[in-house]
């Protein structure tokens, strides 16, 4: 398709991000916005009388959702490309949206520094994902309606799960919390791998001395950065927001540590393995619905950066009827679960 003729239509029901997009996108000489539309049904309705050649398409959108509204797009203006642009990072969201026969799928996050690479891909025929969704397995589509090898090829890459460890251990004591978490730094260290440890400041004092009687050098370990202590408190703080983890933020904070955390890896296939107890801690305050979005939030993690994350739990607050309940919610979302008969 020439680019010299590219008519836009952008639907997004956040006004800053419309105005992104328009304002990106008009600085490219050959696009035009030719209209804007804040819900999924006026972006179906803009789309048959408009028949734009590129839509711009957001997921979470009022009226009618993004994905259902590609689908009726598909029917209506048929020959009309179309790239998804949301924050949502969902396994199942993004193999969905693929689905519907769009071209792309932006993480909005990742949009300043792939949206005209994503909009040249999908203007000439080709698929663009976010290289933040990389290695999502995303199944290749049974309802496709689209017979664009290129699209299937790269639907078909995904496939390939990273090697990501997001298990959870549950502790009758501290005693048990340091042995745990003791073996877990231990075998990482010894792989050559680096470790974050994210405790309250008694259970890093105590792991310490459980170290240092097992031989290890901790205080030359985290000179080197390949021993990373935080205190939970004030780890929490930087991305907890109303009592609840904020999604930019968190990425942002877990990106950073572990980018530092590979600087300090030294193994012949070094990688950087995280230990924690935050999860613990908002559980514990009485935040369930918090807790379990932290947990999908390092699996997300896990799997994106390929590290292993170990959450620890203290078994009390599962100690009754009602706790059963969470801890089911709590085990659904790790690859594993230790300890937990503790709690039956």
């Amino acid at each position: 398709m020439d680019t010299a003729s590219v008519r836009v239509l952008v639907v997004d029901d956040n006004e800053p991000w419309r105005r992104f997009l328009s304002t990106t996108l008009a600085k490219r000489p050959g696009f035009r916005v030719i209209s804007e539309a804040s819900d999924g049904l006026a972006g179906v309705q803009e789309a048959e009388q408009l028949q734009p050649d590129l839509i711009l398409l957001d997921i979470g959108l009022p009226a009618l959702n993004g994905i259902a509204a590609a689908r009726r797009i598909r029917e209506v203006s048929p020959k009309s490309k179309i790239l998804f642009i949301s924050e949502n990072r969902s396994r199942d969201i993004a193999a969905q949206a693929l689905n519907t026969g769009a071209g792309g799928y932006v993480v909005k996050s990742d949009a300043a520094t792939e949206l005209l690479h994503a909009v040249k891909a999908v203007l000439q025929g080709k698929t663009f994902v976010s290289a933040s969704l990389t290695g999502l397995d995303l199944a290749e589509p049974a309802d496709d309606q689209s017979d664009d090898p290129q699209r299937k090829k790269v639907v078909a890459a995904f496939r390939a799960q990273k090697k990501a460890r997001h298990e959870v251990e549950f502790y009758a004591d501290d005693a048990g919390f340091v042995d745990g978490f003791a073996c877990f730094i231990e075998a990482a260290l010894k792989a050559g791998n680096a470790v974050i440890v994210i405790a309250t400041e008694s259970h890093q004092a105590s792991l310490r001395q459980r170290l240092a009687a097992d031989g290890w050098n901790v205080a030359a370990e985290i000179e080197q950065r390949s021993y990373i202590p935080l205190n939970v408190a004030d780890t929490l703080s930087k991305f907890i927001v109303n009592n609840s983890p904020d999604p930019v933020l968190f990425r942002k904070l877990a990106g950073d540590l572990i980018t530092e955390g590979a600087r300090g890896a030294k193994g012949e296939h070094p990688r950087v393995v995280v230990c924690g107890e935050g999860v613990h801690t908002l559980l514990a305050a009485g935040h369930i619905e918090a807790t379990v979005l932290l947990e999908r939030m390092w699996n997300e993690i896990a799997q994106r950066y390929e590290i292993d994350v170990l959450c620890g739990y203290f078994r009390n607050p599962f100690a009754s009827e009602e706790g059963i309940s969470k801890l089911k919610r709590v085990c659904m979302e790790h690859t594993a679960a230790h300890g937990r008969e503790l709690c039956y």
